[in-house]
């Protein structure tokens, strides 16, 4: 089972598009000034297999991309996370995670975050920095975050940018 702080059905600022967004209990990274602190707490939440996320998806036929989000996904990587996301894969869900980790270490992390990242389209990484917050930021809250490509990124063994417009806008 998956613990999962929450949902959003209908989400247009977790990515481009309509999306639904799954927001993950339990963060160990407590980034000052994170914008779901009660996510942090890896008790709570409520349990939901990956089959009951995917029909969560599924109610919206409008819905073109699910987003992990959190607390930090990444924290949860096993087999129930990773089966969901092959179901959103198989499915024909752009997927995309919000991580506080950056890809460099979930490319060295343990086999399964590492089998959750093969999985994924889109990957903004590192921890939210306070210090480093823009409103004018698309999809990402501090400039220290990046948009990356995942299939490329591993294809390449480095972090490569996502440069399509409809995630990183045509301004930056």
């Amino acid at each position: 089972m998956l613990r999962v702080a929450g949902f959003a059905n209908d989400s247009i600022v977790d990515g481009p598009g309509l999306r639904f967004t799954v927001f993950f209990q339990g963060c160990p990274h407590h980034c000052p000034g994170c914008h779901n602190p009660e996510t942090w707490p890896f008790e709570g939440g409520q349990q939901c297999t990956p089959e009951q996320l995917l029909a969560l998806a599924r109610r919206n036929p409008l819905c073109r991309g699910v987003t992990l989000s959190g607390g930090e996904p990444f924290a949860q990587a096993g087999p129930e996370l990773v089966r969901f996301a092959l179901l959103c894969r198989e499915a024909g869900y752009e997927l995309a995670a919000y991580t506080g980790y950056t890809f460099e270490q979930l490319a060295s992390g343990t086999p399964e975050q590492r089998a959750l990242l093969a999985q994924l389209d889109t990957l903004i990484d590192g921890p939210f920095v306070q210090a480093e917050k823009s409103l004018d930021l698309r999809f990402r809250g501090s400039r220290n975050q990046r948009i990356l490509n995942v299939p490329q990124s591993l294809c390449a063994g480095t972090p490569v940018w996502e440069t399509g417009e409809r995630w990183v806008g045509a301004h930056e």
